[in-house]
């Protein structure tokens, strides 16, 4: 796979994140992207978003096979992920969709 989908995955990521912590602080998103699938001989990258005031986590994996598809999933940093992930078109992706999933994800039954 072209490093393209990732670097232009990590930029949106990087404009969402920072927006969110301009608007809500108190939530201060980590952000971490794992190449170890590869080593593991699985051909594809992947990156978490952690919130861990909340414990949720958001799961992107990006698979060389299907370079047009982003595969997600909401999960928690405690929990291993389920074996479904959502997908959405590469194109589709934007920083306001990432900004949205982190709003609404993370703050979510938030007290």
């Amino acid at each position: 796979m072209s490093n393209q989908l990732l670097e232009t995955l990590c930029d949106l990521v990087t404009e969402a994140h920072t927006r969110i912590q301009k608007n809500f602080s108190h939530l201060d998103p980590i952000v971490g992207v794992s190449q170890s699938m590869r080593k593991s001989g699985v051909p594809a990258d992947a990156m978490t978003i952690d919130c861990l005031r909340s414990g949720k986590r958001i799961i992107i994996v990006l698979h060389d096979e299907s370079p047009n598809l982003v595969n997600y999933q909401f999960a928690y940093r405690d929990k291993d992920p389920f074996n479904d992930f959502e997908q959405l078109a590469s194109n589709e992706l934007s920083e306001q969709i990432l900004y949205d999933w982190m709003h609404s994800y993370f703050l979510a039954n938030d007290k």
